[in-house]
């Protein structure tokens, strides 16, 4: 089973899911793309690495997107 990190914020109800390897270095982020703003609200955002690859997504408005046991098991930002 692959190991994913989750961080939340609750003082902001941001979530983001880190895709990339957990035992490297966080990648820097060269591009976001904003999932469908009609059809997520615009909460939902992709971030690519310079590669063209997938590293992360943040969940804003995380708790009307997400299920209450993964964020009750993320990693708190702010406390």
């Amino acid at each position: 089973m692959t190991a994913v990190r989750v961080t939340y914020d609750d003082a902001v109800d941001a979530a983001y899911v880190y895709l990339s390897d957990p035992q490297m270095a966080r990648p820097r982020v060269a591009r976001m793309y904003p999932c469908d703003p009609i059809e997520v609200d615009g909460m939902i955002n992709l971030d690519f690495d310079e590669e063209g690859r997938v590293i992360g997504i943040e969940i804003l408005g995380a708790k009307s997107k997400l299920p209450k046991y993964l964020l009750e098991s993320a990693e708190m930002l702010n406390g």
